[in-house]
């Protein structure tokens, strides 16, 4: 186990949306495409992404997280120039965006634009 309230570099995105296309259809996306190429990556900063579903499948919640914000940068990057960027936006509308951790101002400047809303770290352990 961690430290209690050690500083922590670590960042943690909630992406929520509403699931836009047929639902059965968007799980098999975000379990067989999304992950599965997000997680060939091998990103070497990336902790973890994984989808969380309402009862109904109507609401998706991605939930990442990286050792830090130049991770976080990387998996933008990433992102951004891969076929899931547009494939994303076919699926789903995303309705907010919230990052947790001492964001750099680049990291800031990137999720600003998809009007995310931060906070940063204070206090807790992790392990």
């Amino acid at each position: 186990m961690g430290d209690l309230n050690a500083r922590s570099d670590r960042i943690i995105l909630l992406i929520q949306c509403s699931v836009k296309s047929n639902p059965d259809e968007f799980q098999k996306w975000a379990r067989d495409r999304a992950s599965k190429y997000v997680f060939d990556l091998k990103e070497e900063k990336s902790i973890s992404y994984e989808w969380y579903l309402s009862d109904d499948n109507t609401e998706a919640t991605l939930v990442e997280s990286f050792v830090d914000s130049d991770g976080t940068m990387q998996r933008l990057s990433n992102h951004a120039a891969s076929p899931l960027a547009a494939e994303v936006l076919e699926r789903v509308d995303i309705n907010g965006v919230l990052c947790f951790g001492n964001a750099k101002q680049d990291l800031i400047d990137a999720l600003t634009a998809w009007g995310a809303i931060f906070q940063r770290h204070y206090c807790g352990y992790h392990k």
